[in-house]
């Protein structure tokens, strides 16, 4: 039986901030369930429900991400409209909670885990208002569907930080609404009234001790109607959330049966390589694949609009058949001649040129500047940077008379069905998208253009195809984080009070390219900067739009990495110019930021700030990001000109926490990236080539590098925030102005290992 639940708009967060999704064990024993069934359509899922018996299963549809348009069953899952088998009637399924009969609970969880946690933090929300050990939860990943739309992205997208924070409401009330089913069910049963029943690990009890359990209840359950207002668990009796409990996909990771794209394995699968213009932004002119298609294992090669696909028995042989092919591609003059030097000198000439647009107008800042005697100016440089992640890009398309199905780790579900079908000449609801475990997304999984030459390539050899990109494919044809110059200036009145602060930026757009209708990209431009938390009377933020003739994309922490390296370099600057301490000048700037204030307070005295080792010095950061507030303290020595990172101290308010341990877990990667790219991050250009093709020549840190990493989690009652990238952004300025206060020289762009003066022990 099937009962159809509707979530409420007052029930769902219009939220946005936190992270994602892939396997689960139940209790009382090991229960295989990775990801597995990603693509299953409504009517397999309710097939499934009714093999193992009578059970309750809730389709949750939100008002609130109410489709766009008229859909048949899931979208892009094949499934049917209409109200048959307990369907849910004139909506799509946002999150599936079902309790079968023999007492097993599974949830579609509709974000894409790649290593952030949330195939373990979002069933814990479930867990905890079910009243059921947090390995009782299986877990599938959700297909694709407009009601999995995230309020917080606008789209089916895995991104911004925002999973838990998305969750957090929405999932604890599907676990509330089926905790209140079923004890009314009981209660029937007993002939008692509900209050007199309780739940209890996967039972319901009365007050004589009497226990039914969920699968005995589910059936009866599910002919309930489902209730609108329920009470949830208040905070004070959380019994999971809160806890640094195991993460369910860390067995499945440590055997080596975890599937991610790469793992893929279809029936008759084929292997394929996609040969891409060296020169970014090429197109093939012309091809001769005589030799190539003569080599051993070949199946077919073809031409794509983004470069011409070998198809073979085995990888290997597409890679020797793709070294065999002669292709003349066509480039543009003006991309041809793109180099590193062009590049800056267009985002300078800008910056000099062009005053911007406004994202924050404070009060005057001109008038300020002009009337002070004191004003401090400085500009900064941000390299290109790419992604790298460990996975390269991957897709395995399967083509057939009935449709696609594509296997692939996507932050995008919905744009990844989109370009299938394109791709497929299919509509799109005859594209199922299965999500598999993601090996990195950093922002480069937003993208979808992996997989069209794989579904070019499946439909023509009328066979499965995984396309793999090489490293080398994946270093030099990603789309990198952008650079940026950015221009600071700050005056100070006769009594050194900063009155006057004014931020100028200048770098290509990532959201005019993502999405073209946003009529100011201001949104990933200039986060970290419009919300500066500093309390300045004249504060003003603008931002200038140059392209510079290479596609970016979002990166992981976006603009806060680049602005904070700005900002936080400066604020260290105008410190030094009032002669006062970095970490008081801070706190005199917080003076009605309480949150502000503690977590900055926290993290110097972790870093041990005015108490540092003989020969050791300290530098500092603080930001607010994805609605978590975070600060760092960097502990660095120079030893005959050889820079020594010590420690990294972070302090963090991220507001309730549903697992600590991921959240440090997370604070930690995110330290590491930032350190990669604070130290070695940098794409550079040739003739319109990218230069750097592997981890030889981008350098990320290697475990002998890394030092001492020191997390406090301060307790909050806050709303959850974001915290799979905040602490990326201030490792940079914090080295930076650590690197200041051994040596007195600053540094205005990155990487470090580009200074002369630096070098990296």
């Amino acid at each position: 039986m099937i009962v159809d639940g509707v979530l409420d708009a007052g029930g769902a967060r219009d939220a946005g901030v936190a992270h994602e999704a892939g396997v689960a064990h139940e209790a009382g024993g090991a229960l295989e369930a990775r990801a597995a069934c990603a693509g299953a359509d409504r009517r397999q899922f309710l097939r499934a429900a009714a093999r193992v018996g009578g059970g309750l299963v809730l389709a949750l549809v939100l008002p609130a991400c109410a489709p766009k348009r008229a859909a048949s069953g899931i979208s892009g899952a094949g499934g049917a409209s209409g109200t048959g088998a307990g369907g849910a009637a004139g909506g799509q399924v946002n999150a599936w909670l079902k309790i079968a009969g023999d007492n097993t609970i599974t949830v579609l969880v509709d974000r894409s885990e790649m290593g952030q946690g949330v195939y373990t933090a979002l069933p814990t929300l479930l867990a905890e208002e079910l009243e059921v050990p947090l390995t009782a939860i299986r877990i599938e990943a959700a297909p694709v569907g407009d009601a999995y739309i995230n309020v917080g992205n606008g789209g089916q997208v895995t991104g911004t930080s925002n999973s838990v924070s998305d969750a957090w409401d929405k999932l604890r009330l599907a676990g509330a609404r089926a905790r209140t089913m079923l004890i009314a069910s009981g209660a029937e049963a007993w002939g008692v009234q509900p209050a007199d029943c309780r739940v209890e690990s996967g039972t319901v009890v009365n007050a004589r001790g009497e226990r039914l359990t969920y699968g005995q209840l589910a059936e009866a359950a599910a002919k309930r109607p489902v209730p609108k207002d329920v009470p949830l668990k208040p905070t004070a009796k959380f019994s999971l959330i809160g806890r640094s409990l195991p993460r369910l996909d860390t067995p499945d990771k440590c055997d080596g049966s975890a599937e991610f794209g790469i793992d893929v394995r279809r029936p008759g699968m084929l292997y394929a390589t996609l040969a891409q213009s060296p020169v970014l932004g090429g197109t093939v002119k012309e091809f001769d694949d005589t030799a190539a298609a003569t080599l051993p294992g070949v199946r077919k090669i073809l031409q794509t609009p983004t470069g011409v696909v070998v198809v073979a028995d085995h990888f290997w042989q597409a890679v020797k058949a793709r070294e065999a092919l002669k292709i003349s591609w066509h480039a543009s003059a003006d991309t041809a001649a793109l180099d590193d030097a062009t590049i800056r000198a267009r985002l300078h000439k800008t910056l000099a040129s062009d005053p911007g647009k406004a994202a924050r107008a404070d009060g005057d800042v001109a008038g300020a500047l002009r009337a002070s005697s004191s004003v401090h100016a400085a500009t900064y440089e941000l390299p290109l940077l790419a992604h790298a992640t460990m996975e390269p890009m991957n897709c395995t398309a399967e083509v057939t008379a009935e449709g696609c199905d594509l296997y692939v780790g996507t932050q995008v579900q919905q744009m990844a069905q989109a370009a299938a079908a394109e791709a497929a000449g299919l509509p799109p609801e005859r594209v199922r998208v299965h999500t598999t475990l993601l090996g990195g997304g950093f922002g480069r999984r937003l993208e979808i253009d992996f997989i069209p030459a794989a579904v070019a390539a499946s439909k023509a050899v009328g066979a499965p195809v995984k396309l793999i990109w090489t490293r080398e494919d994946d270093m030099t044809h990603d789309y990198y984080r952008p650079p940026a110059s950015i221009r600071l200036d700050g005056a100070f009145d006769a009594g050194r009070k900063l009155v006057a602060w004014r931020f100028h930026s200048v770098s290509p757009s990532i959201t005019a390219r993502f999405a073209p209708d946003t009529p100011d990209p201001f949104d990933s431009v200039v986060e970290g900067a419009a919300n500066c938390p500093y309390e300045i009377p004249n504060l003003s933020v603008n931002y200038t739009r140059q392209e510079i003739g290479i596609g970016v994309g979002y990166m992981r922490s976006v603009s806060h990495a680049i602005n904070c390296f700005a900002i936080e370099s400066f604020m260290d600057e105008l410190a030094h110019a009032a002669a006062k301490d970095p970490l008081v000048f801070r706190t005199e700037l917080l003076e009605n930021k309480p949150r502000h204030r503690r977590v900055l307070q926290a993290a110097a005295e972790l870093g041990g700030w005015g108490r540092t080792t003989a020969g050791h010095h300290l530098g500092l950061a603080l930001m607010e990001g994805y609605t978590t507030v975070i600060a760092q303290v960097a502990e660095i020595s120079v030893d005959q000109g050889a820079l020594k990172i010590h420690k990294i101290s972070c302090a963090v308010d991220c507001g309730q926490m549903v697992n600590p341990k991921i959240v440090e877990s997370q604070i930690t990667g995110g330290i590491v990236f930032g350190l990669s790219t604070a130290l070695w991050g940098e794409i550079n250009v040739a003739g319109g080539q990218i230069r750097q093709q592997n981890f030889n020549t981008y350098r990320v840190v290697r475990q002998n590098e890394m030092p001492e990493i020191a997390v406090q989690l301060l307790p909050s009652a806050e709303a959850p925030g974001g915290i799979g990238e905040p602490s990326v952004a201030l490792v940079a300025p914090a080295l930076a102005n650590a690197i200041f206060a051994a040596t007195g020289q600053r540094i205005r762009a990155l990487p470090l290992a580009a200074q002369k003066f630096v070098k990296i022990a």
